[in-house]
C-alpha cells in the first residue's frame, strides 16, 4: 500500500471515530471477493454478453416468463452458495464496534450481516412472490418449483409464475426503503461508500443528499465516481485490503 493509500485510510479512520453518525452503501464491488461478478466490467460483468432489458425487465417477466426465468434461474443458482467474504465481515465489525450505524444496499444476494440495520433497496433472491394472489415462497422452494417445471418457470399453487423479489429495470424502489435510506443519508456526519460506482439512480444521490445536509463522504470502490472530487477520502484499492487497514487503524 502506497503512502498515499497509507495516509487515506488514516484520515477514513480519523473521520469514522469523529462522526456521530456513520452510515454504509455498498454495492457489486463488495462481493466480487465473494465469486460474484459486478455487472458492467467488460467479459466478465452480469451484462457484458446479454441486455438487461431483455432479460431483467419487468416486462420481459410478463412477456415470456420462461425466457426470464433461463437468465434469473441460472443467477440464482450462481448465487446459492456465495459466501460473505472478508469485505463483508470487515464491516460487520465496523457495525459491532459501533462506528457505522446503518447499511444500506444496492446487492440482492443476502451476504450482509447479520448486524444492525440492513436496507434492501434492490431486494434480495431470499423470496420470490405471486403477484396474482400474493404468496411468497423462500429461495429453496423457488429453486425447487424452477427445477421441476416442464417450462422452467417456478409458479405459485395458483398456477401463476413466481417473480424474484428484487427490483427489476422498470420497476421503482420500494418506497419505505428508499425513505430510510434517504433518511440515513441526510442525518449522516459520514456515508461510506463501498465498492459501488454511485451511477444507477437514486441510489446515485444519497451522497448528495449526505453532502447538502453538511455531512461527508468517503469512497472506498475501484474506479472513478462522479463523487470522487467531493469525497474527503477515495481509496481505489482491493477493497478487502483497504477495509482491513482501515479496521487495523481504528
Amino acid at each position: 500500500m502506497g503512502d498515499a493509500s497509507v495516509g487515506g485510510v488514516a484520515l477514513l479512520a480519523e473521520r469514522l471515530r469523529a462522526a456521530r453518525s456513520a452510515v454504509a452503501l455498498t454495492g457489486a464491488g463488495i462481493s466480487v471477493p465473494s465469486g460474484i461478478p459486478d455487472f458492467r466490467t467488460p467479459r466478465t460483468g452480469l451484462w457484458a454478453n446479454v441486455d438487461p432489458m431483455e432479460v431483467a425487465h419487468v416486462d420481459a417477466w410478463r412477456r415470456d416468463p420462461a425466457r426470464f426465468w433461463a437468465f434469473y434461474g441460472h443467477r440464482f443458482q450462481s448465487l446459492r452458495d456465495k459466501r460473505p467474504n472478508r469485505a463483508h465481515e470487515l464491516l460487520v465489525e465496523l457495525e459491532r464496534r459501533g462506528l457505522v450505524d446503518a447499511v444500506i444496499t444496492q446487492n440482492i444476494d443476502r451476504l450482509h450481516g447479520p448486524h444492525g440495520e440492513l436496507i434492501e433497496l434492490h431486494g434480495s433472491i431470499a423470496s420470490s412472490s405471486c403477484l396474482a394472489c400474493g404468496r411468497f415462497y423462500p429461495l429453496g422452494e423457488v429453486q425447487r418449483r424452477l427445477d421441476e417445471d416442464p417450462q422452467g418457470v417456478p409458479r405459485c399453487d395458483c398456477g401463476r409464475p413466481l417473480k424474484p423479489d428484487v427490483v427489476l429495470f422498470g420497476e421503482y424502489l420500494p418506497q419505505v426503503a428508499l425513505e430510510r435510506a434517504q433518511s440515513l443519508a441526510v442525518r449522516a456526519d459520514l456515508l461510506l461508500c463501498i465498492g459501488s460506482s454511485l451511477e444507477v439512480w437514486p441510489v446515485g444521490e444519497l451522497p448528495a443528499l449526505t453532502l447538502r445536509a453538511g455531512g461527508e463522504v468517503a469512497i472506498v470502490t475501484q474506479g472513478p465516481t462522479r463523487y470522487d472530487g467531493d469525497a474527503v477520502v477515495k481509496l481505489d484499492g482491493d477493497i478487502v485490503a483497504d477495509l482491513e487497514a482501515l479496521v487495523a487503524a481504528l
